[in-house]
């Protein structure tokens, strides 16, 4: 049987895992490139022979996303498989449109091919659109499964941006475990909170191998989802986190909307932000997706440790990166604890901004007075050091949940936010884990 010509469109993490459980083995399936999107500077390189497999001796080309028209012609490219998230319905389909007037076929996977099956009970965290909290939410459900006597190790969506032989399976339990790895800033925002509450992080690209270690530290897997994606390990238990400063958002996002689909828990959060209207949609939405999941209602606590740095201050406000570009967020946590505090202005960083920022601003036209926390790589942590310190402020109030002068030297005061989850409903999330933790009881103590 001659092997279908395939190209998988990616941003170096659903790809890698699609290709992985699905396309490696297959004999059906010939995968000629990678293209990657949304991310800088992770196309131009290779997936390594290591990982590919022996019918893919010289490993797999990852291309731009711009040169698809053209590898599906110079390529004979039969079928393109979509594999990355958080793009809208209309922008899926016009991808589709895309490579179907190329003369390909366009291919979504069914989510369940993918998922793989954990010896032990999971519970995954996934949400609506980027930014729409999950955080504050894994870091409660690990934290009350603790208190129970559970032994939760948490598997977070891969971020493998860097050198992906070295990224294979990847343990992080100590800040020098995220140095050794040179984690990015986005790989940091995630990994760190877990780390300070005392909890063992797996990441990386081969997940049916990182799976297998997980197994042997932990009762319970927690699945820490990244962007919308759909968890890579079957979930036992699926709880999924809106957004209502998007509403609609559930409805007109691809995955968002898949993945309210099929969640036994459904989390409206952000309900002190956001208009009650906006609420009252997202949740009628909600119902019409899924009739049959919890729905219950929360807030982002913020916490500052001293005010006096906000109140009354001119305020550089830094905001996690993929929430306000590709999370198509204006603002996040930072700008709202800038007003909250009483900030006199929160300062516009764009005319200052170096190096690979600039392009960042005019990709993403619709960011406010903030500046995103990027940095994929040593050169880019250093053009974002050297933005902040053009800045004429008063304090950088980091919005993202790391504080960045690990990484740089900041000639200015700064103050760390912090925020936390807290249920308005009640303790509907608690009882929702209760009954999960006595489901699963005789196999939590065997």
């Amino acid at each position: 049987m001659e092997r279908i010509n395939t190209i998988i469109l990616g941003a170096a993490g659903r790809d890698f895992h699609n290709f992985l459980v699905y396309f490696k083995n297959n004999p059906r399936y010939n995968i000629v490139a990678f293209t990657a999107e949304q991310i800088p500077g992770i196309a131009n390189r290779n997936f390594p022979r290591e990982l590919s497999g022996p019918s893919y001796p010289k490993g797999i080309r990852i291309y731009p996303e711009s040169k698809l028209p053209r590898l599906i012609k110079k390529r004979d490219i039969e079928q393109v498989v979509f594999s990355y998230s958080d793009l809208s319905n209309s922008e899926i389909l016009r991808k589709a449109s895309l490579v179907l007037a190329n003369g390909a076929n366009f291919m979504l996977l069914n989510p369940e091919v993918t998922m793989l099956k954990s010896e032990k009970p999971v519970i995954s965290i996934g949400a609506v659109r980027t930014g729409a909290g999950k955080s504050t939410v894994a870091r409660k459900v690990s934290n009350f499964l603790r208190e129970k006597g559970c032994n939760i190790v948490i598997v977070r969506h891969p971020m493998p941006y860097g050198e992906l032989k070295r990224q294979v399976v990847q343990r992080f339990e100590t800040y020098s475990d995220l140095d050794r790895y040179d984690c990015t800033i986005e790989e940091r925002e995630e990994y760190e909170p877990h780390l300070d509450n005392g909890f063992v992080v797996f990441a990386g690209v081969d997940y049916e191998k990182i799976l297998v270690e997980a197994e042997k530290e932990g009762d319970i897997i927690l699945w820490d989802g990244g962007n919308n994606d759909l968890p890579f390990v079957k979930p036992d238990f699926h709880i999924v986190v809106a957004d209502p400063l998007r509403p609609g958002h559930e409805m007109n996002y691809y995955h968002g909307g898949l993945n309210a689909r099929i969640a036994d828990v459904i989390i409206i959060n952000k309900v002190q932000s956001a208009d009650p209207k906006a609420v009252e949609i997202v949740q009628t939405n909600l119902k019409k997706l899924n009739p049959h999941a919890t729905i219950i209602k929360a807030a982002s606590k913020i916490i500052v440790a001293d005010p006096s740095l906000i109140e009354g201050k001119r305020v550089l406000v830094i905001e996690d990166g993929p929430t306000v570009t590709h999370g198509q967020m204006a603002f996040g946590a930072g700008t709202v604890a800038a007003k909250k505090f009483g900030a006199k202005e929160i300062v516009d960083p764009k005319p200052f901004v170096v190096g690979f920022l600039r392009d960042v601003y005019e990709r993403f036209p619709h960011l406010g007075k903030i500046l995103p926390s990027m940095g994929y790589g040593k050169e880019q942590i250093k053009e974002l050091e050297e933005t902040i310190n053009r800045i004429d402020c008063d304090t950088v109030l980091f919005g993202n949940s790391i504080d960045l002068t690990r990484l740089m030297k900041i000639e200015k005061p700064t103050l760390k936010i912090k925020f936390e989850f807290k249920e308005i409903s009640g303790n509907l999330l608690e009882r929702e884990l209760e009954s999960f933790v006595n489901k699963y009881a005789i196999l939590l103590k065997s």
